[in-house]
């Protein structure tokens, strides 16, 4: 299993987050196009691929396939379970 720190050490891969933050059940192409369009990436299918398995196996991301499509969608459980883990206190 990939660590979340390391899966979000990436600046491409947390530009991926967002954009499923942002609009979550994405497939592979609309994210390439939401991620050049707005952040600049333009990286190939296959890299945004990867990209998102990275965060898959962090837990971040599941993906659901519906006939030949496939949906990405955000999950972050694993964020969730860290900031808790050291709550900000008062001030």
């Amino acid at each position: 299993m990939t660590d979340v720190f390391a899966a979000i050490a990436d600046t491409t891969r947390r530009a991926i987050l967002d954009e499923l933050a942002e609009r979550d059940g994405q497939t592979l192409f609309e994210i390439c196009a939401r991620l050049a369009a707005k952040h600049g990436v333009t990286s190939s299918r296959q890299a945004i691929s990867q990209h998102l398995d990275i965060l898959a196996e962090a837990g971040l991301v599941t993906a659901r396939r519906s006939g030949r499509y496939k949906f990405h969608h955000v999950d972050f459980t694993p964020l969730r379970a860290i900031t808790a883990r050291w709550p900000v206190p008062d001030t």
